[in-house]
């Protein structure tokens, strides 16, 4: 069930009302940083704190005159502090508050991702569980390769998400960094201790270097992750949805009671939700080719970085922490047609099993090509023409005269290709 609580959640984060409460926490952790460090008196930065107010309404009134969205709303803020306004954004350049508090947005959402990938973690380990046996067929190109298991492949999924999460972890903290350093970073007007005090209090560390603002190759590699996210689940949707097909129907996505698949076709159970992810996906990296055109900034900054960001950091956000639960349903709702797997593995009297019979003959004495001639023979028979395999070797007197009917038999065991299961699930072992 997809989690609307982290979604609401997520969306408050970037509303308006919620940037300028950022704003606010930036400007008041920078209040107490002075306090901190003797400059300003304790008492008068305390009932600052309590006074300190704004209103969006009055701070767009004030925006239309100023044009300038931290000016506004500075300007409204001091209006709710009389005397103590004295000590708001001393020594500080508006991208002071602007990035340290898109810091704090970002790495608040990120929380909420995170807890999204152990959801789905745990979703995608439990599936593993309940089908480490189920006999399924591996494919490449597209085409029935060899005998593997379902959870094999899940496992696969696991190990892609796992490392994506400790991908994201790492770019998360690359982007929480936060900045209290004037106009040009080089704190002219302001002492670089209220800087790392106000980070440390911040839950932030401090830039090495700004430039009036963060680097955006932070920014960019952020996204990057997030894009990365996006398009491995959209490498498992594409999975289900191709295994969703009629002639394969090997998995379906969860049918409600009630739902309906096509305005004219009665039959159809579509892999929608899987779907909806592929085409979320594709939205997710436009975003991060932005954030990648936002490193390009002229001198110390320009602003041409702030529209786009406006944009495609909420969006990206919200969009990961949707597919994240949107793909969490899709797991634990997912049909999985154990018999029809297993059925596909046995087409064309088993010709998936060429690669033992190759190896038999060859130990039989014939060189690789002689086998591989005798072996590619039967098979493409059987392929072309909806014969059987099996059947073609024990009549091709080639094989006859060196394999005995129990030796061609056991080339045909599933179990040879199985026993190395255990070893793999070792590795993913909670």
């Amino acid at each position: 069930m997809i989690d609307r609580y982290s979604r609401e959640e997520m969306k408050k984060i970037w509303e308006l009302e919620s940037k300028f409460v950022y704003y606010l926490k930036v400007e008041l952790a920078v209040c107490d940083a002075y306090a901190q460090n003797g400059d300003f008196p304790i008492g008068d930065i305390e009932e600052l704190k309590k006074r300190a107010a704004f209103s969006v309404a009055r701070i767009d009134e004030i925006e239309r005159e100023v044009r300038h969205d931290v000016i506004a709303f500075l300007t409204c803020v001091n209006e709710s502090l009389g005397e103590y306004a004295k000590y708001m954004h001393v020594g500080m350049t508006s991208s002071d508050v602007i990035d340290t508090a898109f810091a704090l947005q970002i790495s608040d959402s990120a929380q909420i991702i995170l807890k999204d990938f152990d959801g789905l973690l745990e979703a995608l380990y439990e599936l593993k569980n309940k089908h480490k046996n189920t006999v399924c067929i591996g494919r490449s190109h597209g085409i029935h390769a060899e005998v593997m298991t379902f959870g094999v492949k899940i496992c696969s999924w696991i190990d892609i998400l796992e490392r994506q999460r400790d991908n994201f972890i790492h770019a998360l903290d690359q982007i929480k960094i936060g900045q209290i350093s004037g106009p040009v970073g080089t704190y002219s007007n302001i002492d670089p201790v209220i800087e790392e005090i106000t980070c440390q209090n911040l839950g932030l560390k401090p830039a090495r270097i700004s430039t009036q603002i963060i680097s955006r190759d932070r920014h960019a590699y952020f996204m990057q992750s997030l894009a990365l996210i996006a398009s491995v689940i959209e490498q498992f949707a594409t999975e289900i949805r191709h295994l969703q097909r009629t002639e394969v129907l090997e998995v379906e996505e969860g049918f409600a009671k009630g739902q309906k698949g096509s305005s004219a076709m009665p039959h159809k159970k579509n892999p929608v939700l899987s779907e909806n992810l592929c085409g979320l996906a594709r939205v997710v990296r436009s975003n991060s080719l932005a954030a990648m055109e936002n490193i390009n900034l002229w001198h110390e900054r320009d602003i041409s970085h702030s529209s786009a960001e406006r944009i495609i950091f909420p969006d990206s956000l919200i969009l990961v922490d949707f597919m994240l639960n949107r793909f969490e349903n899709i797991v634990r709702n997912l049909v999985v047609h154990e018999k029809n797997m297993l059925k596909n593995t046995e087409k064309f009297g088993g010709i998936i099993f060429s690669q033992k019979a190759l190896l038999k003959l060859i130990e039989k004495g014939l060189t690789r090509e002689e086998s591989y001639k005798i072996v590619q023979r039967n098979a493409l028979d059987a392929f072309e023409n909806d014969g059987d395999f099996k059947a073609n070797l024990l009549a091709d007197k080639d094989v006859t005269s060196r394999l005995n009917k129990d030796e061609i038999e056991a080339i045909f065991n599933k179990e040879d290709f199985l026993k190395n299961i255990a070893a793999i699930y070792a590795r993913f072992e909670k």
